[in-house]
């Protein structure tokens, strides 16, 4: 497929005028197409015909037709054809570093492929025309109209993936298996609204290429965490080549008719160019290596080739990149991917106001939208967790280690109870509890049947000797590694995912389900299944589709009674950080007797309050919160006030029973039993109430959720 350098020029009748500098990429209007990109090129030899970068269009047979690029504006080499619409397949040759690439268009909103020819696009004067990615000029379309705008402190995220969600589905029909009109399908929207999710978070779906070594060894990125263009949707989900942008477009359009939010996992710290030890030129590293990237030598990716996101032309691409996807294409928010990178200007220290956080949270668009930080990179200094601006949520680490080490009988009570309320060590400097982005299992790790499955990871199929992913899994696999038949292990696993999963459903926060757990979807062991475009990585839709009882449709029933709770129970995700203020139990009840509360309280297994002793023994591994409903801190999704019920939920992760006595008629004068862990689907065997002062019998590992009854009441 490889071939050397041409240096022939196809003859054309057409002439190229000057055209804009802006706007970037390729623009059709009524009579041609403007062109314009960001290279490395000689301006002040453009009026010889000689700045060194060429624009060439590619037709059907394959063959160039070249334009030398004569007008250099605010950074930008920029042309006008006429006569070229869309469909024209188009790329760039520069001069400055290796002609003999033809490179894709930063800015193209098309693809013409996301395969390349590895000699070629590695070898230095190799023609990659014809070996390599095009651009392709695109018709510009009419925007997306806005989405549903969830309130943050009623949003609850489901993480897929497009192919992930959709391959074995039976009810999406096989051509439609993953595309984006699989995920748009009445099926799979049902299945999200059936769990009350409000918001669909995709893994990435820019256009993206499997990296050098990923090629080399036949392998492919599946995740997608390798973008090869940051405007185009990836052609490999649509189900006919060179409609991507409408299926994009009508799957966000179905999506917002059906109430559901999309975010985006967008990857703006790397590219898909490979590393020093296997460099490829398919763009940046052509047009403007020094511009896009930073030197090799600092590599806060792992990838060794970080987005340098100091240079104006990247930040104007970023953000431009962003404002096409938010503001033509409807997309209600972005997950950023390695996020500290984009406040590591030149690979500096983290800033949370670096200029391109800036940008993206003052843009009068992009601040108006969902903005998710993962507020960390590949080194140490870019841990930021809690670091990120007044507008930003973030992934939350801390809850996911901390969960998985109280259910494992690890850690401080004194951690669990800063994530049960949303995080305020981490977030409570001017911020909102729904900054906290509350998880415990994500596409990278253990699924959370796995959590609770294999205490290693087994990832010998991702053909790296198990030298990937990472071994702080913090899991436990109850007395068996992997699958096993043995029923009271099995009973024991179940339990502790329905436990993980009730912690995250029920705290103060926004929480994030993964693709899948809800159906005990397992990943054989394997914690970083980026390259497994197969069984591993689907979601098995069989046990729901059969309705046959079994581990898979009992947690889905647990999943769904937990979250239908969730979602009257607006205490549980209140707007803002408790902070002790007294309300007054019963005085929306002229019959009832005032007593002053606190909005949250916390109780012993002996019904007392929690004593400085109590937070500090590391051998506590019961705790009793309860939360006040008279005086919901937060409001409605059109901005109205909030009252609820009061909640207490008991936690209790020791192995062994323990006799919890309820708080006292303060609190509540009985309590009625909502929630149980210690059963299939969490419907508490006995839903009695339960009066104040009572000792209640607890299971080893279990999570109780109590309506108190209010005084009056």
């Amino acid at each position: 497929m490889s071939r050397q350098l041409n240096h022939q020029v196809a003859p054309t009748s057409l002439s190229a005028f000057p055209g804009q500098p802006f706007p970037l990429g390729a623009t059709v209007t009524d009579t041609g197409t403007n062109f314009s990109v960001v290279a490395d090129g000689s301006p002040s030899a453009a009026g010889a015909g000689e700045s060194g970068v060429v624009l060439c269009l590619v037709d059907a047979a394959g063959e160039e037709r070249r334009w030398e690029m004569r007008d250099f504006t605010h950074g930008a080499w920029h042309a006008f054809v006429p006569g070229v619409g869309a469909g024209q397949r188009y790329g760039y040759r520069v001069a400055a570093h290796d002609p003999g690439k033809l490179l894709l268009d930063p800015y193209a909103r098309r693809v013409d492929s996301t395969e390349y020819d590895l000699m070629a696009a590695s070898g230095a004067g190799i023609d990659t025309l014809g070996a390599a990615p095009l651009g392709v000029v695109a018709a510009r379309s009419a925007p997306v109209p806005e989405g549903p705008r969830v309130p943050w402190e009623h949003t609850v995220i489901y993480e897929a993936h497009v192919t992930g969600l959709t391959a074995t589905h039976p009810a999406v029909p096989d051509e439609l298996r993953g595309t984006f009109a699989g995920v748009a399908h009445p099926a799979v929207i049902e299945h999200l609204k059936q769990l009350h999710v409000t918001t669909l978070e995709l893994l990435p779906v820019q256009a993206f290429a499997s990296e050098p070594g990923l090629v080399a060894t036949g392998r492919t990125n599946y995740w997608g965490y390798s973008t090869l263009s940051y405007f185009a949707p990836h052609p490999g989900y649509a189900r006919g080549r060179g409609r991507e942008v409408e299926e994009f477009a009508d799957m966000v359009r179905t999506l917002h008719e059906a109430g559901i939010e999309l975010v985006l996992d967008v990857v703006y710290n790397h590219t898909c160019e490979g590393g020093p030890s296997a460099p490829i030129t398919l763009s940046w590293r052509g047009l403007s290596p020094a511009g896009y990237y930073l030197p090799e030598w600092i590599d806060l990716t792992g990838t060794g080739n970080t987005v340098n996101v100091a240079p104006l032309a990247t930040i104007r691409m970023i953000t431009d990149s962003l404002r096409y996807w938010a503001g033509e294409l409807g997309v209600d928010g972005f997950r950023f991917d390695l996020a500290s990178v984009l406040g590591r200007p030149h690979g500096g220290p983290f800033d949370a106001g670096s200029a391109l956080l800036t940008a993206i949270a003052a843009d009068p668009l992009l601040s108006g939208r969902k903005l998710i930080a993962e507020p960390w990179d590949a080194t140490g200094e870019g841990y930021a967790v809690g670091g990120f601006g007044l507008d930003w949520a973030e992934w939350n680490d801390r809850f996911r280690d901390d969960v998985r080490d109280f259910w494992r009988g690890a850690g401080r009570i004194s951690d669990l109870a800063y994530r049960l309320t949303g995080s305020q060590d981490r977030f409570g400097d001017g911020r909102r509890p729904w900054a906290s982005v509350n998880f415990v299992t994500a596409h990278d790790g253990f699924t959370l049947r796995d959590l609770v499955s294999y205490n290693d990871k087994h990832n010998l199929d991702n053909g790296e000797n198990n030298a990937d992913g990472t071994a702080d899994n913090r899991s436990d696999n109850n007395g068996v590694e992997g699958d096993t038949d043995d029923p009271a292990i099995l009973s024991r696993r179940l339990r502790q995912a329905r436990n993980m999963a009730a912690t995250m459903l029920l705290s103060t926060g926004t929480p994030m389900l993964s693709m899948g757990d809800e159906l005990w979807r397992t990943q054989g062991g394997n914690n970083n299944a980026y390259c497994q475009d197969n069984p591993i990585s689907w979601i098995d839709w069989e046990p729901m589709s059969s309705g046959e009882p079994g581990p898979a449709t009992d947690l889905l029933a647990f999943y769904r009674r937990t979250l239908d709770i969730r979602l009257g129970a607006v205490a549980l995700h209140q707007g803002e950080f408790f902070s002790g203020r007294p309300t007054d139990v019963g005085a929306d009840d002229p019959a009832a007797v005032a007593v002053s509360a606190p909005d949250l309280a916390w109780f012993n297994a002996s019904g007392g309050r929690m004593s400085e002793a109590d937070w500090a023994d590391p051998h506590c591994r019961t705790v009793q919160m309860w939360v006040n409903g008279t005086d919901v801190a937060g409001h409605g999704p059109h901005g109205e006030l909030l009252t609820d019920d009061s909640w207490l939920l008991v936690l209790h992760a020791g192995v062994d029973p323990v006799e919890v006595a309820l708080p006292d008629g303060e609190f509540g004068v009985a309590y009625l039993p909502m929630l149980d862990t210690g059963t299939a689907d969490g419907t508490p065997p006995d839903s009695s109430p339960l009066s104040a002062d009572l000792e209640l019998t607890v299971p080893g590992r279990t999570v109780l959720l109590l309506r108190a009854v209010r005084p009056g009441g």
